[in-house]
């Protein structure tokens, strides 16, 4: 009977090891999945802080083109109404 029960004990010993070691390896799988969680997360918000920046680049840019247009074509008129060659 004392055998049994030592047996027993140790079994049991050896369970609650082997659950210890599930938890730790389980706590490290979660771990990594959240790390990885963490930097899809990053780059993702990264992309779109990008598009931001691109999108307000392109329309400064196309202002800026159009203002320096404006500016072209005034420089063109006032020429013409200088010269007297303008009809207006």
């Amino acid at each position: 009977m004392m055998k049994s029960t030592t047996l027993l004990a140790i079994a049991l010993g050896i369970g609650s090891l082997a659950a210890c070691n599930n938890s730790a390896q389980e706590q490290k799988a979660d771990n990594i999945e959240a790390n990885a969680e963490n930097t899809a997360d990053t780059i993702e918000a990264n992309a779109d802080n990008s598009a931001d920046a691109m999108q307000a680049n392109a329309e400064n840019t196309a202002d800026a083109v159009r203002n320096e247009g404006e500016q072209n074509a005034d420089a063109v008129r006032n020429s013409a109404d200088a010269d007297g060659n303008s009809s207006n």
